[in-house]
């Protein structure tokens, strides 16, 4: 096992969904099996517009051949694993490339950089975890005080796990992850309701708003932004109890079993549809949509 990074854009032209599974060629299939097992991060890069660099982490559950595609290969991610950054991690800062693992041995970034799908090792992974989950991002590590042994050749080489696996456990905890989940959700939505679309702020500074899964946690819905809305918090209890959902269009749903369906319709917004983010990546996606209809929704 071993950790690794995929290249992932939201206008790729392979059948990925970041949250669930991530397909790639065969001549990538060498690199991609050590990951089997263990932990890998997504990153954009950094010729997309508004590019998120490094945005994710998730563990592949194992690697498969795609039965629809012939050639290509499917890594599928462990449900559940997935969390977005709460710090979108930059490729580079002021002092160069946060992924050490890049460079060659005169300190320049290699072709390696270029590569879809690439080992990284320990110590690259916990420092890009580290800024990604932190809410002060640290600085990023001197060039010229890269250790030989964090240096990743043209040539394969072994990975490295000399390095303590701390940033792991911390992977898998259910209040780290519900409080990075609320931040970029939050975030997304500019801290306003999608329902009532009420941005309320209260004496200590904190949004009165909660981070919502669509499809919830104990249903394998993972901590992705496009399965979250950032609700108030009658429009939570509604969502969770199915007296409102949501069409793919966003279009407001009210059930017909709710009681008082007026005073529902009293606080949503005028224009029945909910308030989206403006990143398309980031809106509720219509898997997800689709599963609280089916599941939770009183119709």
């Amino acid at each position: 096992m071993a950790f690794g990074v995929f290249i992932h854009r939201s206008d790729s032209i392979y059948d990925d969904s970041p949250a669930e599974r991530y397909q790639f060629p065969a001549q990538y299939l060498s690199r991609a099996q050590p990951t089997e097992g263990d932990w890998i991060i997504y990153y954009e890069p950094r010729k997309v517009p508004g590019t998120r660099g490094y945005f994710a982490v998730a563990k592949v559950e194992r690697i498969t051949p795609d039965p629809s595609t012939s050639g290509m290969y499917l890594a599928l991610i462990e449900p559940g694993s997935y969390l977005d950054f709460a710090n979108p991690v930059p490729f580079a800062g002021p002092q160069g490339p946060i992924e050490t693992g890049v460079l060659n041995e005169e300190g320049r970034i290699s072709g390696r950089a270029q590569s879809a799908v690439r080992p990284i090792s320990a110590a690259d992974f916990n420092r890009i975890i580290n800024i990604g989950l932190s809410d002060d991002a640290p600085l990023l590590p001197r060039t010229d005080a890269i250790a030989e042994g964090d240096r990743l050749r043209e040539q394969p080489v072994p990975f490295i796990f000399e390095q303590d696996r701390i940033r792991v456990p911390v992977l898998t905890s259910r209040l780290v992850r519900d409080r990075i989940f609320r931040r970029t959700v939050l975030r997304a939505y500019d801290q306003r309701c999608a329902i009532t679309g009420l941005k309320l702020i209260n004496g200590g500074g904190r949004a009165e708003v909660e981070a919502a899964h669509i499809k919830p946690v104990e249903a394998n819905g993972p901590d992705i932004v496009s399965n979250g809305l950032a609700l108030s918090g009658i429009a939570h209890w509604m969502f969770d109890r199915g007296l409102i959902s949501l069409g793919d269009d966003l279009e407001i749903l009210i059930s017909r079993q709710a009681n008082d369906p007026d005073s529902i319709r009293g606080v949503i917004n005028k224009g029945g549809y909910a308030l989206q983010p403006d990143r398309l990546i980031e809106r509720p996606h219509p898997h997800f949509l689709e599963w609280h209809r089916k599941h939770c929704f009183k119709r």
